[in-house]
């Protein structure tokens, strides 16, 4: 399962447990909590956009991306995850 941020909830630890993917739950996700939010930011905006995903936006990767960093992530971590979403996005891959 690709959420609308191009993560790929495949073998998450908190799928099933805290989670059952962004689409299920409306982008009300467990970690929205944690930054001061009812839903996920980037969830909100790809629904407000009528987007299928951030995939369909010039402006991938956005601010909303960078801001939103994982802190178990190292810079270079959470750089490399970004690229990732957007190849995934983009069907790069």
């Amino acid at each position: 399962m690709i959420c609308v941020c191009g993560a790929n909830c495949e073998g998450c630890t908190h799928l099933n447990n805290d989670c059952v993917g962004c689409d299920a739950v409306e982008g009300k996700v467990y970690w929205a909590q944690y930054i001061g939010a009812d839903i996920c930011p980037v969830y909100k905006c790809v629904k407000e956009k009528d987007y299928q995903n951030c995939g369909g936006c010039s402006q991938i990767p956005c601010e909303l991306w960078i801001s939103l960093k994982d802190p178990s992530l190292s810079e270079e971590e959470h750089q490399k995850s970004i690229q990732g979403r957007v190849s995934v996005l983009k069907g790069l891959r």
